[in-house]
């Protein structure tokens, strides 16, 4: 039970960094932040520049096919580090079973390449 726990132990340190510098930090901002920010500070801005029109406006779909690629891909690459932390452990099993995987990822990436989604004018 004691060697379980220890093995626990640095993540239980990392937590408690994490949790002490988000403390610190807060605090730190409360005590330096202005308190009477001028008009320019607060005012609305888009991207850097004045608002120039009706927030109902039309966007284009390149902004949410952007965003939702990178969210697929983004999300699909986070199963790479469980496999890659436990890696002597899968076999060739869990080896194979990634490349097919990587096979299917590597795929949909050249699809979409090949369809111009990647692509700004």
């Amino acid at each position: 039970m004691e060697e379980m726990l220890r093995e626990y132990l640095p993540i239980l340190v990392l937590l408690g960094v994490g949790a002490a510098l988000g403390i610190v930090f807060i605090v730190a901002a409360l005590i330096l932040a202005v308190r009477n920010p001028d008009a320019e500070k607060v005012s609305a801005y888009e991207c850097g520049f004045n608002a120039f029109d009706d927030a109902r406006m039309k966007f284009d779909v390149r902004f949410y096919l952007v965003a939702i690629l990178f969210i697929i891909f983004d999300l699909e690459i986070a199963f790479l580090f469980p496999w890659a932390v436990a890696f002597k452990d899968v076999g060739l099993v869990g080896f194979w079973s990634m490349m097919v995987f990587l096979g299917v990822l590597t795929i949909g990436f050249a699809y979409e390449w090949k369809k111009g989604a990647l692509e700004w004018e």
